[in-house]
């Protein structure tokens, strides 16, 4: 693997911590603002910045398949662990595994 295929996995895994952080905050902040304190308003920012979040990452994940190369199934599954709350925690292993297989 190229040394930029590294930066580009590197970086995939960054943008997926601050998505997967969005999720946490939408669900564990705003929906209970907006719920509980009478503030939609906090929810209409959160979820505004996490959907962009969440296409951007599913971007990312799709180029990952032509620049890296990684796996089509591979990303399928990056993109559906991005939907679950941690799920982008736990697929970073995943990321690692890659990056550090066809690194070394």
């Amino acid at each position: 693997m190229a040394d930029r295929d590294v930066v580009f996995l590197n970086r995939l895994r960054v943008f997926s911590m601050v998505e997967g952080t969005s999720t946490l905050v939408l669900f564990g902040i705003a929906m209970p603002l907006k719920y509980l304190a009478g503030m939609p308003m906090a929810v209409r920012i959160v979820g505004s910045l996490h959907g962009f979040l969440f296409v951007v990452l599913a971007l990312l994940f799709l180029l990952a398949i032509r620049k890296v190369p990684m796996p089509a199934a591979k990303a399928g599954q990056g993109i559906i662990m991005s939907i679950l709350p941690f799920g982008p925690f736990l697929f970073d292993k995943e990321l690692i595994r890659l990056r550090d297989a066809d690194a070394g």
